[in-house]
This record gives structure tokens, C-alpha cells and sequence, in this order.
């Protein structure tokens, strides 16, 4: 197991200044497509998710999530351990986003002033953890679903200490997740995701 807190600091130079994130943010288009996320183009733009008044809660969102390209949310809150230039907050804080920057393990004692969310988002982040089960416990005892995207089978390097498999997710999650092989629009590799039902599924 590498040094967590080293792991964390070679996560916020491999993202910089976050000023040219277009490659990251087409991948995630790809996680979000796998997570069942619809795209409602306007005439603004054709990268708009309409997510119909629901609350959200992204862990490991990080300095530009999904929710950036989002609208139409009651609450949306971006979970994340790293420090980002302070631009992307206050774009965080145009967009009515809440930032948190917190270890995801810790999520549990959290007050966010509603008692759970609609929905919570993980694409990409438990490779970078400490203990993915514990994040995922959390995950679930936050949300009514838990829509997920990682990259399993992939070894352990620097800023990724966790190698995560197919049959551990499909155990912490509850649920059957389901395994691809991608080749697209620089998302390379053997992925895993999947909408899993949380503590408050109804």
C-alpha cells in the first residue's frame, strides 16, 4: 500500500491549474453514459444533464464534476479531499454547488442539512482511496441510488493504491455491476459500474 497523503498530492499536480480539463471532462461523459446519466441538449449546449429537481451528492467530484453541466438540482454537493485553485470554487459557487473537502472514508459524519439525497455519484475516484468499502458504505447510507463508474483490474501505482475488482465491488455494493472493455474517447481499460440501490431505495 503506497503513502496515501503522497497519492493525494500527486492527484493535485496531475490536474494543475485545472485551466485545460477538457480531456477529463470527455471521459466523464463516457462514466456518465455508463451511469445512466441522460444528456437534454438546449440551445446552449448539447452537454446538459436536467436532473429534475433531485438532490447530489458527488464524491470525489473533485475541481470539476459532472454537476458543472448539470441544472435543475434542489441541492448539489461536490465531496472531495484535494485543494484546487481557487477559481473552481468560485465557479463551484456560481453554479450553487457546495463544496466539501473531506476524505470520502469520513462522509459519515457529516451534517449537509438534509437527512439523505436522491442520488450519489462515484466515477473514477476509489482507485484513490484508503478503504473503497468504507466509502461505499457511506456512499449507500447517503443516497436513495448510488450511480457508479471505476476502473478495475488495473494494479496499484502512485496516486492509484487500490486495485479494485469485479467480485469485492459487487459485494460492498449489494448488487451486480457490470464489466467492459473500453476503448473510447481516451477511456481505456476494464471498466466496472453500474446504479446500485442506497439505504433510503424506496
Amino acid at each position: 500500500m503506497s503513502n496515501w497523503h503522497e497519492d493525494q498530492e500527486w492527484e493535485k499536480e496531475w490536474h494543475g491549474n485545472c485551466v485545460n480539463s477538457l480531456n477529463e471532462e470527455l471521459k466523464q461523459l463516457v462514466y456518465a453514459k455508463k451511469m445512466g446519466l441522460k444528456l437534454s441538449g438546449d440551445l446552449k449546449t448539447p452537454y446538459r444533464f436536467d436532473l429534475q429537481g433531485k438532490s447530489i451528492l458527488d464524491i470525489g467530484g473533485g475541481a470539476y464534476s459532472l454537476l458543472l453541466k448539470a441544472d435543475n438540482y434542489s441541492y448539489a454537493v461536490v465531496a472531495d479531499p484535494c485543494t484546487y485553485p481557487q477559481w473552481t470554487y468560485d465557479r463551484y459557487l456560481a453554479a450553487k454547488i457546495t463544496t466539501v473537502t473531506i476524505e470520502a472514508e469520513a462522509l459519515d459524519s457529516v451534517e449537509f442539512g438534509v437527512p439523505f439525497f436522491d442520488e450519489v455519484w462515484m466515477y473514477n475516484v476509489l482507485q484513490h482511496t484508503m478503504s473503497p468499502e468504507k466509502i461505499i458504505q457511506n456512499a449507500k447510507r447517503w443516497g436513495k441510488i448510488v450511480r457508479y463508474f471505476d476502473w478495475i483490474e488495473q494494479g496499484i501505482t502512485i496516486g492509484h493504491p487500490q486495485n479494485l475488482h469485479e467480485s469485492e465491488l459487487n459485494k460492498w455494493f449489494g448488487g451486480v455491476g457490470k464489466v467492459e472493455l473500453l476503448n473510447e474517447t481516451g477511456c481505456t481499460g476494464l471498466s466496472y459500474y453500474g446504479i446500485f440501490k442506497g439505504d433510503y431505495y424506496a
